[in-house]
């Protein structure tokens, strides 16, 4: 796909079904992704896939994350928060490893260099034939998330992507 076709047409899926994408299209996603502009060189992304039974830990965490910020939430409605998330075959974790050392590169154009990586990500995806879906939530800001993707307390998750088939 040419890139303006993929800038022009690019848009968040509404749902997403099996297939996701293969080990090697995720590895080309992932490239593509790194090529990112980057001040400084610091390659501050960091990026957690999820796939098949590799879902569940991250699924457990994003519910677990919503259930403290909703603590009237019910087990059945964990459950189905749970569920829902596995319901994308390929979740990518992205986060911005914060170089609190580097003075050179303030964090948020670290930050905003994660940003482009997303970006860059979700167009290849694109280009590809993919859905995706771009999240944040409770799960983004919750410190046992971040640690279950291997990320510090002071890093940031700067996207949940969602990847699949479109459902049309």
């Amino acid at each position: 796909m040419e890139i303006f076709a993929a800038i022009d047409t690019r848009s968040s899926a509404g749902r997403l079904t099996e297939p996701g994408p293969s080990a090697d299209q995720l590895e080309r996603l992932l490239q593509a992704a790194a090529r990112a502009p980057d001040h400084g060189r610091l390659k501050p992304w960091r990026f957690s896939v999820h796939n098949g039974a590799d879902r569940e830990p991250f699924a457990a965490a994003a519910a677990a994350a919503k259930r403290l910020r909703l603590p009237s939430m019910t087990d059945e409605q964990f459950a189905a928060e749970r569920e829902k998330i596995k319901r994308s075959p390929s979740i990518v974790v992205v986060g911005c490893a914060v170089d609190r050392a580097n003075t050179k590169v303030p964090e948020i154009e670290q930050v905003i260099a994660v940003g482009a990586a997303v970006e860059n990500l979700f167009l290849a995806a694109h280009a590809l034939g993919f859905g995706v879906m771009w999240k944040t939530g409770a799960a983004a800001y919750d410190p046992g998330v971040k640690q279950l993707v291997g990320l510090q307390p002071h890093d940031h998750i700067v996207a949940i992507l969602h990847l699949g088939t479109r459902v049309t």
